[in-house]
């Protein structure tokens, strides 16, 4: 299971997710109360041990400045939220999430165009004005069935974000059993990132995988 700690904004934190097992950590550059600037997202970089995808996490910028930080950070993945379109991924072989905001079950009819496109579609919760980071679950159980899952997601990878903490991963975990899992506001405290909620969600994570391989 790929675990992905998103909002990255301090040494200790990446520190932290790197020792709590994290597989990626995110850095966003889109305007956010998690913004990064490029320079500290180096700093932190330089930091991390091998192994670890650095994600840059974008909305709706031109194909110069996500190259621009992409050649500079080196960065592993780029994540796309806004309104990308299969075309633009395709700019990044092999090397994009595409988010989507989901409210009901019609929404998947537009993850389907990306197939082909993307490395993974990230499914994220819907909140008027927000492109992520909501905090909020979506209805899992929209995709908690086989039929739904190939119909809409066949040949994808899927990670499951929005409203993710230590208390309700298992419970997507069982509806979805996902690529990955993507969680921010889920392991913060008044809106810092917290070392315990980090191991605690990854560690919940971890366990689930080996109950299934029990």
């Amino acid at each position: 299971m790929w675990v992905k700690i998103c909002g990255i904004q301090t040494v200790e934190t990446a520190v932290c997710c790197a020792e709590a097992g994290a597989d990626a950590v995110g850095f966003v550059f889109a305007e956010s109360r998690r913004k990064i600037s490029v320079e500290k997202a180096a700093e932190i970089i330089r930091i991390l041990p091998p192994g670890i995808d650095k994600v840059g996490v974008f909305v709706n910028n031109s194909y110069s400045d996500v190259a621009a930080i992409d050649d500079y950070l080196d960065l592993d993945l780029l994540q796309f939220h806004g309104d990308e379109s299969p075309q633009y991924c395709r700019i990044f072989p092999g090397r994009t999430l595409k988010s989507f905001r989901l409210t009901n079950p019609a929404d998947l009819k537009e993850v389907k165009r990306y197939r082909g496109s993307v490395k993974a579609c990230l499914l994220d919760s819907f909140e008027v004005g927000q492109l992520g980071g909501t905090g909020k679950a979506w209805n899992w159980s929209m995709l908690s069935r086989r039929a739904s899952q190939e119909k809409y997601l066949s040949g994808l990878n899927l990670v499951v974000a929005g409203g993710l903490t230590a208390e309700n991963v298992k419970v997507a975990l069982n509806h979805l059993s996902p690529y990955g899992v993507d969680v921010s506001s889920g392991v913060e405290v008044n809106g810092q990132k917290d070392c315990g909620f980090i191991r605690d969600f990854i560690n919940t994570v971890r366990s689930w995988e080996n109950e299934q391989s029990a």
